[in-house]
């Protein structure tokens, strides 16, 4: 199972979808990131919206599946931050790949869609904030345990590993934030 998430995870939707629609590959135009606020950036809603879609649907495969198998939390945990490392470091794609902000919070949807919504509505609320994408997402990863600890307690390590991964991720950004030199996105009503 982790073997077949890491596969999953290594499929890059932005790659993907951009080389299908025509359109610059996002390793190559604004931060050089194939994820989807890059491709939101370089392209258009639409198909940024589709590349999320895609981004999340990898994680929740995996960990869905591995749920109805019976695989102990801990277990799904490694199965989830395979499905993570295998957007961030993609074997099909010269392992450069995304942050994995979109996947992760896949393979945290099967916890439980209280724990989906809390996390949301986290991103949504620091985004409009501070318009920092990356910003966003550091805080709402990092809330992610507590907001675990508070639906299903026995999960609480796996997410933390999520965590610690997706945060770790981010030290780039996290310089540039802390430098003034962070790019911010554009929220519109």
């Amino acid at each position: 199972m982790i073997i077949l998430a890491y596969l999953a995870g290594s499929i890059s939707s932005a790659i993907i979808i951009c080389k299908i629609k025509k359109l610059p590959d996002p390793r190559e135009v604004g931060s050089n990131n194939p994820g989807a606020t890059n491709v939101l950036r370089n392209t258009n809603k639409l198909t940024a919206a589709i590349v999320l879609f895609f981004d999340i649907l990898k994680g929740v495969i995996p960990v869905w599946g591995a749920y109805f198998l019976g695989i102990e939390p801990i277990a799904i945990g490694f199965i989830g931050v395979a499905a993570c490392l295998g957007h961030m470091y993609p074997i099909f794609f010269g392992f450069k790949g995304g942050k994995a902000v979109a996947t992760a919070f896949g393979v945290l949807l099967p916890i439980g869609f209280t724990l989906g919504g809390l996390l949301i509505v986290t991103w949504i609320f620091v985004a409009k904030l501070t318009r920092y994408s990356s910003l966003a997402a550091i805080v709402t990863v990092s809330l992610a345990p507590l907001y675990t600890w508070m639906i299903k307690p026995s999960y609480v390590y796996p997410v933390f590993m999520l965590s610690a991964l997706i945060v770790f991720r981010h030290k780039d950004n996290i310089q540039r934030l802390l430098n003034g030199t962070e790019s911010k996105i554009s929220i519109k009503k």
